[in-house]
């Protein structure tokens, strides 16, 4: 049997899709436990590497026949030598190439919608990671929102839809994944926002991302509009484009809403997470459609891959937005936190630009699940 590399934009349409897969992880129970490749329509058993060393013998009777089997592992070369293995064994097996990391780093560019006046809105879903960034297009003139760190992603992207990146914007200071937003900006020319509430530590030059600031794209006058959604951060800004699709940062997610702790003040901010969610938020027009910028479970996902849904029917659905004792929300998003991201300090100081770290570097600071949210 051939032993063949699976990508993981090939895993990324089998979970998109829904389609059958069955996974064998050989990483330890452990980082198995806390995060892995997630899908309706897969199946996984776990068994570490070093189980595997004296033979497969024993885990080839657990593997499906009905199936595509994929190995995976954290950096691939376990996967590597466990699918070889399972091959010598007459299994028809692929490994993930790239493992765990390249899966982190995967986005899958979703078309969400038409704009008015022509243009169209892209989300790029980030399925290891749980990210989603956006780019509207119209005439020629793009506008990035919460880029992730993959900034050629966005480039290319770009190019290929033949626009001009005017403006990079970043709904608050992220403290899960590493911002892609200033090297974009610096590789195009493009203007840089960020609230400024958010940015009192940055040593960096940047536009001042403001309540009511509105920036056209294309002639066409696509409008971003920012409206400030304290709460996650104090500086947490929304964006309505096209009076259309609500842009919600990580105040507000299709399942969950934000937490308000990663700079260490959730008791300050609650209560202006609160407002945003029960008093700003509510005076939006029901027929917004939510874009957030995380999900936290695969089942946020539509059938078309994206993560949407419209204002109205989350505030019928989200327990979140549902809570009308307001000691009862504190009580919530104050003592039913997940655990904090990895490395969300250091996280926080590289989008300060306080340091840089090297790519691979940035690749283990971000390994892991998205933990914006409470549920």
């Amino acid at each position: 049997m051939t032993v063949k590399a699976m990508k993981a934009s090939e895993v990324a349409k089998k979970v998109v899709n829904n389609q059958p897969l069955f996974i064998l992880d050989v990483r330890n129970g452990d980082a198995f436990a806390d995060w892995k490749i997630e899908g309706g329509n897969i199946q996984y058993i776990n068994t570490p590497y070093f189980d595997l060393l004296d033979g497969v013998e024993e885990v080839v009777s657990e593997l499906p026949t009905d199936r595509d089997i994929l190995v995976v592992c954290a950096k691939e070369g376990s996967s590597v030598m466990v699918a070889e293995m399972l091959s010598e064994e007459g299994v028809d097996v692929a490994y993930l190439e790239g493992g765990m990391k390249a899966w982190s780093e995967h986005l899958e560019p979703v078309k969400v919608g038409e704009l008015q006046g022509g243009g169209e809105l892209y989300q790029f879903v980030r399925l290891g990671k749980g990210c989603l960034s956006y780019m509207a297009i119209s005439e020629g003139e793009a506008a990035i929102i919460d880029a992730t760190r993959m900034a050629n992603i966005f480039l290319d992207f770009a190019q290929e839809k033949g626009a001009t990146i005017k403006h990079v914007f970043d709904t608050h200071l992220h403290a899960d994944h590493i911002s892609g937003g200033r090297a974009i900006a610096a590789a195009t020319g493009a203007s840089y926002y960020l609230p400024p509430k958010d940015a009192e530590e940055v040593v960096f030059d940047y536009t001042a991302l403001e309540n009511g600031l509105e920036v056209a794209i294309g002639s066409s006058k696509i409008e971003i509009e920012a409206l400030y959604s304290p709460g996650h951060t104090i500086g947490s800004t929304s964006f309505i484009v096209d009076q259309q699709y609500l842009m919600t940062g990580d105040i507000l997610f299709i399942d969950s809403i934000g937490r308000p702790d990663l700079a260490g003040l959730a008791d300050d901010w609650v209560g202006d997470l609160r407002e945003s969610l029960y008093t700003r938020y509510q005076k939006l027009a029901d027929e917004l459609i939510v874009l957030p910028a995380h999900f936290m479970i695969i089942e946020e996902l539509n059938e078309d891959g994206s993560v949407a849904k419209k204002l109205g029917d989350l505030f019928k659905e989200n327990h979140g937005l549902n809570i009308a004792d307001e000691q009862e929300f504190r009580d919530m998003v104050t003592l039913n936190l997940p655990p904090q991201p990895n490395a969300y300090q250091d996280i926080r100081k590289t989008n300060m630009g306080k340091i840089t770290p090297d790519e691979e570097v940035q690749r283990e600071m971000e390994i892991g699940p998205n933990r914006c949210a409470v549920r």
